[in-house]
């Protein structure tokens, strides 16, 4: 089996290489580096020692992956049964083709020192990373795995096009300006530290292979107001010790009326088309959510955590076409898929007596019968076209007029539940949500009818001092104005 022997740099010139190290180096008769630029590695070929580089494999591929299996493949396919590959600081901070080596079944790894650019960079930054430190690539930087509250030190940050990409990222968490300090060849003679805002992180000339961004930790409350932990840290002080006397008092049972109307503000803003306004509304449903999580936390029985974990969990069980196997053509096929997998989940709960036992209890009554009819129609109750909606819905008009004639009070509000029953079976079939259709037309009576009263206002009257008559002229004049 082909042997290995891995040698790390350091993080500095060859004055910070420690002996044992460079005693190694000094008796081998040729080494592969992934780079030469690297400032000891100048300086022991200064030495006499042989290097053969990587750096050329850099230009044969786009992606930093790609490189690096092209690395280990060389390195694999050497005719010598034993060699020595150099790499930067310490091989197991960093370095993935160290790791990809790791991974291989066909080489024997030994390991031979080396010094990582950690411990200069905190003594150059001045920092503790036991206050919290993340050390993080920025080839791969990932926006929502970063600690804001932490040190973070982003390394490989190699060029301009890897520091414009760590820049954007960044900007989605932080302020346009906010300081970071770009750290260079640390530990070494051409040690160089620059802190500049946010935004002028790509425009540095000293990008290279020793370059690694630093990013303070944010102490700035409203530099948090984004995160979801400052959100929940919020929550539980509002009803903990201390906090606000009527998040206090709240229970399940007592928010279940805001959880509604903020749902049906959610619904206006929609409608709206009003960005901003949507932000808030949705901002006030998840303000509901947190409650209930936390008074979920504050009783013992479940906490957020608990929620995220089940509506994951759910939503990666039910999408077998995107985290699975399974094969899906159409979204028709998605919604029957995830029906059927309900039914499963369902059963293995225990059988329910109805298929319309799932539907909950306390919908708008025009959602309800929506749901209701959806519920039927897929086990074939349902008609296939609209005529004989229509020959149903002038059925139950007339039912409900010979109760009128009747002065029925009770039997007359049934026929006028049977019409409006119908009314939703129509409007599912010309794919209408008549929660919707009735919730427009209620905004619609709100904006012409307070046009009435401003423009009977304007003219120093009082609604009550008009007609019917007059005041649907104004009416006109409203429909006329919304054209």
């Amino acid at each position: 089996m082909k042997k290995i022997n891995i040698i790390g740099l350091g993080a500095g010139d060859l004055e910070q290489m420690s002996l044992g190290v460079y005693r190694y180096i000094k008796q081998q008769k040729e080494i592969y580096v992934r780079t030469d630029d690297h400032p000891a590695i100048v300086e022991l070929k200064e030495e006499g020692v042989v290097f053969h580089s990587f750096d050329h494999v850099y230009e044969t591929y786009d992606q930093f992956e790609d490189v690096y299996n092209g690395i280990v493949k060389q390195l694999l396919e050497t005719e010598q049964q034993e060699i020595n590959y150099a790499v930067p600081g310490h091989p197991f901070v960093a370095e993935r083709t160290i790791q990809l080596l790791l991974a291989s079944e066909q080489v024997e790894l030994e390991f031979i020192g080396g010094q990582s650019f950690l411990d200069p960079m905190y003594g150059a930054l001045n920092i503790d990373p036991i206050e919290g430190c993340q050390i993080v690539d920025g080839t791969d930087l990932k926006r929502d795995e970063l600690e804001l509250t932490h040190h973070i030190i982003i390394v490989q940050v190699y060029d301009e096009m890897i520091a414009s990409e760590v820049k954007l990222t960044l900007m989605e968490r932080l302020p346009d300006d906010y300081p970071v300090t770009i750290a260079t060849a640390v530990g070494s003679k051409q040690e160089s530290l620059t802190t500049v805002p946010l935004f002028e992180l790509d425009r540095v000339t000293t990008l290279n292979n020793l370059t690694a961004v630093y990013v303070p930790p944010v102490k700035e409350d409203p530099f948090l107001y984004g995160e979801f932990s400052i959100l929940r840290k919020v929550i539980a002080r509002l009803r903990g010790p201390g906090g606000c006397p009527w998040d206090q008092e709240q229970t399940h049972q007592s928010l279940k009326q805001y959880l509604l109307e903020e749902t049906y503000e959610v619904l206006e803003a929609i409608d709206e088309e009003d960005d901003d306004h949507l932000i808030e509304e949705l901002g006030d449903v998840l303000l509901q959510i947190m409650l209930h999580a936390q008074i979920g936390e504050d009783n013992g029985y479940f906490t957020i955590q608990d929620i995220i974990q089940s509506t994951t969990g759910k939503m990666i069980r039910r999408h077998p076409h995107v985290f699975s196997t399974v094969e899906i053509e159409n979204a028709d096929e998605v919604v029957a898929n995830w029906d059927e997998i309900k039914r499963q989940e369902k059963g293995e709960q225990g059988e329910e007596h109805s298929i319309l036992s799932s539907i909950p209890k306390g919908l708008p009554a025009l959602l309800e019968a929506k749901k209701l009819q959806k519920k039927a129609a897929k086990v074939g109750f349902d008609w296939d076209d609209a005529a004989p909606m229509w020959a149903k819905l002038q059925e139950e008009i007339d039912e409900f007029k010979e109760e009128i004639k009747r002065e029925s009070k009770e039997e007359m509000k049934k026929e006028l539940g049977d019409i409006l029953f119908v009314i939703v079976n129509l409007a599912r079939f010309y794919d209408i949500e008549a929660e919707e259709a009735l919730l427009g037309t209620n905004r619609k009576f709100k904006k012409r009818f307070t046009y009435i009263e401003e423009t009977v206002q304007a003219q120093g009257k009082q609604m009550s001092e008009l007609s019917l008559s007059e005041l649907d002229v104004i009416w006109e004049e409203a429909k006329t104005l919304e054209k």
